[in-house]
């Protein structure tokens, strides 16, 4: 059952969206070539501790406990990739994944970061998986269904001459970081039969279209959690968690839009700063 929101609730869970902006801002502003997988993970996990957020990643069951309070996969990596002792290089691609929890509400995005002299292919995959992502909110304000969005979305990336990974979809999201309904990306048989839901207001998702220069193909590592491209090539994620209003949707993950809201990050990263 999809989980409809109060227009209070969906206000609520500005805050933990804010947040999460707040901590992709952060990865943009020190993310180099020379640092590592963990050195990012750190200092995401420092602001949201800083703040008294609960990193959401972290601990999520699997046959490894997931151990990070971020997701960093680099180029053929899709998603679920495990901050280490990975050293980021010059011309990599860069997908942060992370999400928190306040106040007893979710905000979760990903943000796909290009580091240094990144080749052509790399920059168009980037710019076509973020346009997917906007591509899919502007649809929000007229569609009925959300095959709808997703079938744009199809569209737009193989025009491009890329591929929807088809292995995850987006979910819904609230009190929990993963509710109904499930977010595909691309459309399907069972989906146009029995799985399709209406846009409506209380509505709350994540929409995160993860797209591969190559085939749709992907594989999951020794460490049963990141997963890759079958053929080597490189993928892109973008996400943000939106929400249905009756005026039409609402980035929570998006950056200030108030001075309030502004004044909000700012408290945010003084606290880091402070407690550094």
């Amino acid at each position: 059952m999809v989980s409809l929101k109060s227009e209070k609730d969906i206000w609520r869970m500005r805050k933990a969206g804010l947040l999460t902006w707040s901590a992709h801002e952060l990865i943009r502003k020190i993310i180099r070539a020379g640092m590592t997988t963990r050195e990012l993970d750190t200092e995401v996990e420092n602001l949201f501790k800083r703040n008294l957020a609960v990193g959401m990643f972290k601990g999520v069951p699997g046959r490894v406990p997931y151990p990070n309070v971020t997701c960093i996969s680099i180029n053929e990596q899709v998603v679920h990739g495990i901050p280490g002792d990975r050293v980021i290089q010059d011309g990599d691609l860069v997908s942060v994944d992370l999400g928190c929890k306040i106040d007893g509400w979710c905000g979760d995005s990903a943000y796909s970061s290009l580091v240094g002299n990144v080749s052509p292919e790399a920059t168009k995959l980037v710019k076509v998986t973020r346009e997917t992502l906007y591509l899919a909110i502007e649809k929000l304000k007229t569609a009925r269904y959300w095959s709808e969005v997703a079938r744009e979305m199809q569209k737009h990336v193989r025009e491009n001459g890329f591929s929807v990974v088809e292995s995850f979809v987006g979910h819904g999201i609230g009190r929990n970081m993963h509710e109904a309904p499930q977010v595909p990306n691309f459309v399907y048989e069972e989906f146009l039969r029995s799985e399709d839901f209406q846009i409506k207001p209380g509505l709350v998702i994540a929409i995160e279209p993860m797209v591969n220069l190559g085939g749709k193909r992907v594989k999951q590592l020794s460490d049963y959690w990141t997963i890759v491209t079958s053929d080597g090539k490189l993928s892109a994620h973008e996400e943000h968690t939106v929400a249905m209003l009756s005026t039409g949707p609402l980035v929570l993950t998006g950056p200030p839009e108030t001075e309030e809201e502004r004044e909000m990050v700012d408290v945010f990263f003084d606290r880091y700063e402070h407690n550094k």
